[in-house]
């Protein structure tokens, strides 16, 4: 299991102040803290840890010195500085159940035999206790074909007896449609040819 620095942060100094000074802010909560405790992290580390890990990972949070086991809960990510602002996370307890989303991921499209897949749903919301979280979901697209549907009931996490899903089990997570040419490309090719059989002439 990954373990990320931090410490606890001045609230009398800005975020924003922080963040110039290459760090990222967040908070760690949870029923058995007296309050959250606002946090300070290296930029550089919550990198590293975010190429392994997202929303929904299990990590060791170290904070001055004493370790939480904690769930990624939020992760605010700047898309115009393409950096992370914030990131909050969730002190978990053995024995208590807690709300947290599993990403889905297509995987060998590239052996997908035809048609094209339309993902409609992108995560899975959850309830379990600690040692059965799950941070992401597979979906084996070599294994579909035009005309199938994949819904969230398909999936092996829920089957899971361990795992309550928020999710309604009947949604589409994704389709498989067959490639159709656009109207305007078939004009274009219609053209094409009618143009090279003028040339021909």
């Amino acid at each position: 299991m990954n373990t990320l620095k931090a410490e606890k942060r001045d609230l009398s100094i800005k975020a924003k102040k922080l963040r110039r000074e290459g760090f990222v802010t967040g908070n760690l909560f949870g029923h058995e803290l007296e309050t959250s405790i606002p946090l300070q992290m290296e930029k550089r580390t919550v990198d590293q840890l975010l190429k392994q890990e997202g929303k929904g990972g299990r990590i060791m949070l170290d904070v001055d010195g004493t370790t939480y086991h904690a769930l990624i809960k939020e992760v605010d990510y700047n898309a115009m500085k393409r950096c992370v602002n914030e990131i909050d996370f969730q002190a978990l307890v053995s024995n208590e159940m807690v709300h947290s989303t599993a990403e889905i991921h297509l995987i060998n499209l590239d052996k997908l035999s035809a048609g094209v897949p339309q993902q409609m749903l992108h995560e899975i919301s959850f309830k379990a206790l600690p040692a059965a979280l799950v941070d992401k979901v597979e979906v084996d697209a070599s294994l579909l074909k035009v005309g199938d549907t994949v819904k969230v009931k398909d999936l092996p996490i829920a089957q899971n007896e361990d795992i309550n899903l928020a999710t309604d089990p009947e949604t589409t997570v994704v389709i498989i449609t067959e490639v159709h040419a656009s109207a305007d490309a078939a004009a274009d090719t219609e053209q094409a040819e009618q143009t090279e059989d003028k040339a021909e002439e």
